[in-house]
């Protein structure tokens, strides 16, 4: 069996669902020990939903030189996967690995179990052939990127700031390929900003509006004038920042009653051209304007980022070239990755990995030829980033 295929089955047997882990950091730890990488656990969150983070570094001989002058990369993932959804809808269990048709089916196969195993196995081959590399190689593994993303990535890139981790370049395996592995990478993701806006009114009875105020008649308006609202254009990386609305709530149940409140959650998911607090400002002009009486609780998500060009971004594309012939799309579509928070102390930025089109579905699964090139393709990036640390 390929060593990446295996590996895989090993960590899709595991139910690592958010934010249990199911031993797969311990199982991926012992792999990389003995290659020469420092293990440490960097667990958070609170008792009885603990989030468990792996941080393993293989740092190369300093030999009178500083940590400025050697490069580090780092292969950021998750272990953990989103619940299976209804067993019996599944053409076999989710958590047992099944082989058929030409694909490797389990939860996680896609989303991204299969890229952790093919950065385990791609290191280890490179090491294989360079046994003193000139560059720190790392691995930053969460069980809380389907879930909160609170206590995982986030809180591990605070610890690595606190200490003055030097990080040049990152690779996330996020699945990012629509038909074959390689055909696309996200060299940036949009920003995402949530609300739950709150207008307040007066509760009264139906037939004497006179003596209520009607939140969800006063919203309205406000609401249209919003979702007709050109934030900006976006750029030559990131399309126009788009708003929409995902939850109205507001009424008693009772079908005489004027509610005294109506709530609407919110999302931005924003380009590089526009700020977090430009788009509250605009957001609440609007409302003013409208004279509401209204409460937003806002939650930044992510910041948007962009790896437009670099060495990263050169060597992972000719390496993909020269696996699988594609020239590489370039994209910043999708929704958000926790290559949001590795961005903020990390220059370059990129995600590559096997094909999305399965990913959270009942029956996900990987192409079995699309495993071998995921794993070249990470080795390959590995070779070309390690002739530039050392020239």
């Amino acid at each position: 069996m390929n060593p990446t295929l295996e590996l895989a089955c090993e960590l899709i047997a595991r139910p690592s669902v958010t934010p249990d882990d199911a031993g797969c950091l311990e199982l991926l730890a012992q792999r990389l020990a003995p290659l020469g990488f420092d293990c440490q656990r960097i667990d958070s969150g609170p008792s009885g939903e603990r989030v468990h983070n792996l941080w393993a570094k293989r740092a190369i001989p300093r030999t009178g030189r500083g940590d400025a002058a050697i490069k580090t990369i780092v292969f950021l993932g998750h272990t953990d996967v989103v619940p299976p959804g209804p067993l019996p809808a599944w053409s076999s269990p989710p958590f047992e690995p099944t082989q058929r048709d030409g694909r490797l089916y389990g939860r996680g196969a896609s989303d991204m179990k299969t890229s952790i195993a093919a950065f385990v196995c791609a290191i280890e081959q490179f090491l294989g052939q360079n046994t003193q590399p000139a560059m720190d190689i790392a691995i930053l593994l969460t069980s809380d990127e389907e879930g909160p993303s609170i206590d995982g990535t986030r809180v591990v890139v605070e610890q690595l700031q606190a200490r003055n981790e030097r990080i040049d370049w990152c690779i996330v395996g996020e699945p990012t390929a629509v038909q074959r592995t390689g055909d696309m990478v996200k060299n940036g993701r949009r920003g995402t900003l949530s609300g739950r806006l709150t207008v307040y009114g007066v509760q009264g009875h139906i037939a004497y509006p006179h003596l209520a105020r009607n939140p969800i008649h006063q919203a309205l308006p406000a609401l249209a004038e919003l979702a007709a609202l050109r934030w900006d254009e976006g750029n030559a990386f990131f399309p126009p920042t788009s708003w929409q609305i995902s939850n109205l709530h507001s009424g008693t149940g009772a079908t005489n009653v004027i509610p005294g409140s109506a709530v609407a959650d919110f999302n931005f998911r924003f380009s590089t051209e526009s700020s977090a607090e430009s788009l509250q400002q605009r957001l609440c002009q609007v409302l003013q304007r409208h004279g509401l009486d209204y409460h937003i609780d806002w939650t930044l998500g992510g910041q948007p980022f962009l790896t437009a060009t670099g060495d990263l971004l050169q060597a992972a594309s000719a390496a993909i070239l020269e696996t699988t012939g594609l020239h590489t799309e370039l994209s910043t579509s999708g929704g958000t990755s926790d290559g949001r928070f590795m961005a903020s102390i990390c220059p370059q930025v990129i995600e590559i990995g096997p094909p999305n089109a399965s990913i959270h579905k009942v029956d996900e699964h990987i192409c079995l030829e699309d495993i071998a090139p995921l794993t070249d393709i990470y080795r390959r990036t590995l070779e070309r980033l390690n002739a530039l640390a050392a020239a």
